[in-house]
């Protein structure tokens, strides 16, 4: 029972990988699948620290693309810190696989760009040093740190210990066409591998946001999402485990909700959303639209858990497709007061209504 999406949509769906596997292992299945190509690079994260003073340790963790036999990049597989609770966190290291941290998310973000990915964490640190005219040096439990030339830690490789090499987000490529089919075959592939839904998993949707950067659409989408925003994280079960989600500072509402945002460019909205300190961190990440990042210029839904079959990521986006479109037209969104009447004004196809009915009627409380 599935719906066809009428929209651009990157997915990301984070799962685990069984223990004494990886996520090489998903990602050399897809591969093989569609006959392409894995290559190796670093995935840039962050992590709160306990390191007094360094309240933030920036990683280069181990992902993995795939390519099509065309050459096009199909899906990556990445790590992601917030996956903890399925993990062992004192088993030893898996052979080659490492880390490098930081307290510079700059600095990481140099060494990504001139270190190789595929080389050994022995190697890997030569050309960051490099830079700085130092060279790196070995230190116990086999890492490896960078300095400069004041002796100041640059970048750390270590050894990759606790299982991080389970965790497993898929990160598809933009899908335009026949999304139930390509998201089937990715789950299907991690079924067959024996991969799980992890204990905080979430999955993320991300909307082209080429119709969406105008004062327009952002003036109705924010007090719509205000109003229904605890309906909808009910509706599409946000697992209660997930972490870095939440609403957006008031001064976005405070903002968004005046004649003069109206009346302004996106240029200029765009400044004045930025100065609200938005976050990517919320249930919808507007930081994407704001910034115009190329790689990611999206609206991203970050309120879906993780799913291992494709129907259920369908129906939530056409769900939020529908929302999206709404708030895109005209019609009035003040008198929709309850989550019956938000899911009887967005335009959904008979079977994706017939669908959210049904999930609402299952709901506790009035809808």
């Amino acid at each position: 029972m599935t719906v066809a999406i009428d929209w651009k949509v990157g997915f990301e769906i984070e799962l685990m990988a069984p223990r004494g596997s990886t996520r090489l292992a998903l990602a050399q299945r897809v591969s093989d699948r569609i006959q392409g190509s894995v290559s190796r690079y670093f995935q840039q994260d962050s992590e709160h620290s306990a390191v007094p003073g360094r309240p933030v340790f920036e990683n280069l963790t181990l992902a993995f693309r795939v390519d099509d036999s065309a050459g096009n990049w199909a899906a990556s597989f990445v790590d992601d810190l917030t996956l903890q609770a399925d993990c062992d966190h004192g088993a030893a290291p898996l052979d080659g696989w490492y880390r490098i941290v930081g307290d510079d998310g700059r600095l990481l973000r140099l060494a990504a760009r001139h270190c190789d990915a595929e080389e050994d964490l022995s190697k890997v640190l030569d050309p960051f040093a490099e830079l700085f005219g130092t060279a790196p040096s070995a230190h116990e439990a086999g890492m490896i740190r960078v300095v400069d030339g004041q002796d100041m830690s640059l970048a750390i490789g270590a050894p990759l210990p606790g299982e991080r090499e389970r965790p497993c987000e898929i990160v598809t490529a933009p899908i335009a066409h026949n999304h139930a089919k390509q998201l089937t075959a990715l789950l299907d592939d991690a079924k067959s591998l024996g991969f799980i839904v992890p204990v905080e998993g979430a999955t993320h949707l991300h909307f082209d946001a080429a119709k969406l950067c105008n004062t327009h659409f952002i003036s109705r989408f924010v007090p719509i999402v205000l109003r229904h925003g605890p309906a909808l994280r009910q509706l599409v079960g946000v697992n209660p485990s997930c972490v870095r989600i939440g609403g957006w500072p008031d001064a976005v509402s405070a903002l968004v909700e005046t004649p003069e945002f109206l009346a302004m460019s996106w240029e200029d909205a765009c400044g004045a959303l930025a100065m609200t300190k938005l976050t990517k961190y919320c249930d919808f990440n507007l930081v994407n639209m704001v910034k115009g990042f190329a790689d990611k210029h999206t609206l991203e839904v970050r309120i879906l858990p993780s799913h291992m079959e494709a129907d259920a990521i369908v129906m939530a986006t056409a769900l939020f497709e529908g929302l999206i479109r709404f708030a895109l037209g005209d019609d009035d969104y003040a008198q929709l007061h309850s989550t019956a009447r938000l899911i009887e004004a967005i335009p959904l196809t008979g079977t994706a209504r017939e669908y959210w009915v049904k999930r609402l009627a299952h709901l506790p409380g009035p809808a």
